[in-house]
């Protein structure tokens, strides 16, 4: 099963009759991410992606958002624009239904995707994304600390990104079995942000 955070978040493969292969998966909203465990003396840094926070993009027909193979755009699945990937946003998730065109299953690429599928090494949905200028959309993000009921974590609110891609990973940073580290930084107001990393630019 391809989950980001649940058991019922899943992904389903079938054949179609015209000789494509349909992909349906859904990336759920209003759950926590554990980006990083906060190390030895550290807080915990998680994320929670709010309902619809992707909107932007996802209703807007002339906004392209790809499916990838971690996330590299060199690795191309499926795509809005060109009517082979079919998003859905609704309050509890985003949900996708991508047509892999003959064409497509033919590239080593969608072949390496498929023989990773079948031996259970593709194990997650995760989003590409960036957080829109303050100047746009001034609380797009916000930042909380954790229920002391529930723990002493630094958490992340996304309210709304802009989403680029879907890809399919082998290690999900939404599956809460699942830990990724994830630079942190200080504002000057003394708010814990995502710092700049290089290697993760797509989720900033």
């Amino acid at each position: 099963m391809l989950t980001s955070f649940t058991e019922d978040a899943g992904l389903e493969l079938r054949a179609a009759g015209d000789g494509s292969r349909r992909l349906r998966g859904r990336f759920p909203y209003g759950k926590r991410a554990v980006l990083s465990d906060g190390g030895r003396t550290g807080k915990p840094r998680k994320e929670v992606i709010q309902p619809k926070a992707f909107a932007y993009r996802v209703d807007r027909p002339e906004e392209e958002i790809h499916l990838l193979i971690g996330h590299s755009f060199d690795r191309p699945l499926a795509s809005k624009q060109a009517g082979t990937l079919i998003l859905s946003d609704n309050d509890d998730a985003l949900t996708f239904e991508a047509i892999i065109t003959q064409e497509v299953q033919q590239t080593t690429w969608a072949q390496d995707f498929f023989n990773a599928y079948a031996a259970g090494l593709i194990r997650g949905i995760s989003p590409g994304f960036r957080i829109p200028p303050k100047r746009t959309v001034p609380d797009a993000e916000t930042v909380e600390e954790e229920d002391p009921a529930e723990g002493i974590a630094i958490i992340r609110n996304i309210w709304a990104a802009l989403l680029y891609e879907l890809s399919f990973v082998t290690r999900p940073a939404y599956d809460e079995t699942e830990v990724e580290e994830r630079n942190w930084a200080v504002t000057d107001g003394g708010m814990m942000v995502p710092a700049v990393n290089p290697l993760n630019k797509w989720r900033l």
